[in-house]
């Protein structure tokens, strides 16, 4: 019998799912690639294969690592927040000011970056080199637009808090040096945030309305770690010296901090008319250099809402499953009651995490290299208004400090009862499940795991420049549906319902990321859209349209996750019994963080369309 396409077996499940038991466990072995990964498959070589037998590098080669080294080095003093989490620590004292004089200095050394990378040539590198010399010279692209035409430090004073949090927390979320050495970096840096935020005040002009409303969020939770938090954590520090210090440090960062909480409400918040749309030229533009899709955005919009209505019809079937004598909406109200109390959520989702990532190793659904577990943690509470959920990892060159941390959102002792319950059944049963299959395994924990092991340090050291958003939040969307084709909940019809809603919002995000940026659409439009065609509460909504105003690259979970799936069944096509999903997988995550069109090349061996 022929193997069933993706679309097939999903509505092969979903039906499968009225009848139950044995018919459904044999519709999950029917989907494509599924039960064809022999046990003890080895996993392809990571990344592009060298030749056979390499010889010493090249003046090109030579030429090519050094301008690597180069270039971060002045990267990382433009943004040593990121070297502290990239795992490199000789810029943890650092903290520029973000001054216009900085940004244009460091758009001049972008510009000269880039004539440099293009003299070394191309054809004397290796393959590796090759690789990485081409998405680098897009990142940059990527860098210098976001700088000299999307500007949004010009633009979104969060720009500048957003940097400040990370620049702190980034020292005292992992012991990979004694506490009083950490310290005296973070004292170092505390000292120079008020300048940063002085920049803000003379580089912000005329905001959008919803991003001043957000700076303003994000500052007051900055404010509550900063005094309530912060201290809590050097408290251990053994010099009495350094602690002293500390406190003075942190009161005048305090005062700082409150004096721009008060400039933002008082004085940006009348003057913030402007439009949040980066514009149909440059939104074209940040897909090309950021994730490598030339396609335009009309036809982009096309498949978004193609995928859009097919994702609904499976929704509908599989919420008739479940109850046909409700709404879906209110079939999900009823799932939302399923969630554990506050104060087990934790508990529960490391439980979570510890059976998918059993899964995964038992199904053998791809190679995870040994390492710590990553452990559940209330997220700190300048995230709040952010996230609900993310992983955040050491970075790829830390060698001192190698545990993940999977945060999730809890309620705030402040909020009230209503808002604490609201919270909890977004982090329900079911949803956990698909979070956890997204956040851990295999999604973004082992995406760091292959991140980690790649050979080059260009490969390592890309993403801390940019991340390739359609590999990384596709390759964790793409796990979601992934996981249930392969059997993960053995059809239990409420996890499909909850994975489907988790694609619609993800849609909805592409549909909205384009409309608003190109097209005009407003916050309250895109609000609408999520609440009618992903089903999220009003509060929900609003959350997620705001989002699409600040960040105009939020498309790229369900574009990357449509480009990952093609070029699976394009592979799966070619090799036919041949396929492995395993090591399909592997192959894929061996290439680390790439575009998916630089990844398909590799494996297809041609320029075949990535949508």
């Amino acid at each position: 019998m022929d193997k069933m396409t993706r679309r097939e077996a999903i509505l092969a499940l979903t039906s499968a799912l009225a009848t139950g038991g044995a018919t459904a466990k044999a519709a999950l072995q029917t989907v494509s690639g599924a039960g064809q990964t022999p046990p003890g498959a080895p996993a392809p070589p990571a990344g592009v294969k060298p030749a056979s037998q390499p010889g010493p590098p090249s003046q090109a080669d030579q030429a090519f690592r050094g301008f690597v080294s180069h270039y971060f080095d002045g990267f990382f003093h433009f943004n040593p927040a990121r070297a502290t989490k990239a795992g490199i620590h000789q810029y943890d004292a650092q903290l520029p000011a973000y001054s216009s004089a900085d940004i244009r200095a460091e758009i001049a050394r972008n510009q000269r970056a880039l004539t440099e990378l293009g003299k070394i040539p191309n054809d004397a590198l290796s393959a590796n080199n090759q690789f990485d010399a081409r998405l680098l010279g897009s990142l940059i692209q990527g860098h210098l637009l976001d700088l000299a035409s999307i500007r949004m430090w010009a633009k979104n004073p969060n720009f500048y808090n957003d940097i400040a949090s990370e620049s702190l927390f980034a020292l005292v979320e992992r012991d990979f040096a004694p506490l009083d050495d950490r310290l005296k970096s973070l004292i170092s840096r505390a000292e120079r945030i008020p300048d940063v935020l002085n920049s803000a005040r003379a580089n912000v002009v005329n905001p959008p309305s919803v991003y001043t409303a957000v700076a303003i969020e994000q500052v007051q939770a900055q404010i509550s770690y900063i005094q309530n938090a912060l201290p809590q954590v050097v408290a251990g520090a053994t010099s009495g010296s350094l602690k002293t210090e500390f406190n003075t440090v942190n009161q005048q960062l305090v005062t700082a901090y409150n004096q721009f909480l008060n400039y933002l409400k008082n004085v940006l918040t009348p003057q913030s008319q402007g439009a949040f749309a980066i514009g149909a030229g440059n939104f074209s533009k940040k897909l090309l250099y950021d994730e490598m899709v030339d396609t335009p955005a009309d036809q982009l919009l096309k498949i978004g809402q193609s995928e859009l209505q097919r994702n609904q019809s499976l929704f509908a079937q599989t919420a008739q499953v479940i109850d046909k004598t409700k709404s879906p909406q209110e079939i999900l109200q009823s799932m939302a009651q399923e969630h554990p109390a506050a104060n087990q959520v934790l508990s529960d989702a490391q439980s979570v995490v510890d059976s998918q990532r059993q899964f995964v190793l038992t199904h053998e659904i791809v190679t995870v290299a040994p390492a710590p577990i990553p452990q559940v943690k209330e997220a700190p509470a300048f995230m709040e208004a952010k996230t609900l959920a993310c992983l955040d990892t050491p970075g790829p060159l830390e060698q001192h400090s190698i545990q993940s941390f999977y945060y999730l959102t809890l309620p705030n002792s402040g909020w009230n009862q209503a808002q604490k319950e609201q919270l909890v059944q977004l982090l329900d049963t079911y949803a956990t499940q698909i979070i956890s299959l997204r956040e851990a395994y295999p999604g973004h924990y082992v995406q760091f795991l292959w991140l980690k092991s790649a050979p080059p340090k260009a490969r390592k050291l890309e993403p801390s420049l940019k991340v390739v958003e359609t590999n990384w939040e596709g390759w964790a969307h793409y796990c979601e549906e992934m996981m249930l084709e392969q059997g993960y909940g053995e059809g239990d019809p409420k996890l499909l319902l909850a994975q489907l809603q988790a694609a619609l919002v993800r849609l909805c995000r592409y549909i909205a990321a384009i409309r608003m940026h190109t097209g005009g659409m407003t916050v309250d439009e895109a609000a609408s859209l999520f609440q009618s065609q992903a089903y999220l509460d009003p509060a929900s909504a609003q959350r997620e349209a705001i989002r699409g105003a600040l960040d105009p690259g939020y498309l790229s979970a369900a574009l990357g996750k449509l480009e990952i799936m093609k070029l699976r069944e394009d592979s799966n096509q070619n090799l036919g019994e041949k396929f492995n999903l395993r090591q399909f997988h592997n192959q894929f995550l061996g290439f680390g963080i790439a575009p998916v069109k630089m990844i398909r090349e590799q494996i297809m061996g041609d320029n075949s369309p990535v949508l």
